[in-house]
């Protein structure tokens, strides 16, 4: 019984310790998501019940998936380069073409800032635009 109160408390010593407080961890995560969750233009994100709207959702997506996204726009291919088609509601038989252009321009995609995710779906919607209107 001692043996298993000393493996108690010593991760507590070791928090304590290390000088983390509950108040700083989130303050950090706060931080972390209104970064996401703020204004965009003056409008936000999320509806008054929490629900992502739906001129958001792209938008919300490549936010949260930058690495990932980045690394399925330089293959051309990979889950999240479709979700993010799916969210732009590029066509099913389109979506070869989709990925094949932003692969092409990988380079444009790569430069951008990814901190202003608003600047990247725009340079998406464009890619999709003319692949959704030739159906």
């Amino acid at each position: 019984m001692r043996q298993l109160t000393v493996w108690a408390i010593i991760p507590m010593l070791m928090l304590l310790a290390s000088g983390c407080t509950i108040k700083g961890t989130v303050k950090q995560i706060t931080d972390t998501t209104s970064n996401v969750t703020g204004t965009t233009s003056g409008r936000t994100w999320f509806t008054e019940e929490g629900i992502l709207k739906p001129d958001f959702k792209v938008v919300a997506f490549v936010a949260l998936n930058e690495e990932n996204l980045r690394h399925d726009m330089a293959s051309g291919q990979g889950e999240y380069l479709s979700s993010v088609g799916n969210l732009l509601n590029v066509p099913a038989d389109r979506k070869a073409e989709f990925y094949t252009v932003v692969q092409a321009r990988y380079q444009t995609f790569a430069a951008m800032d990814f901190t202003a995710p608003e600047q990247v779906v725009a340079a998406l919607r464009d890619v999709s635009m003319p692949l959704a209107s030739r159906q």
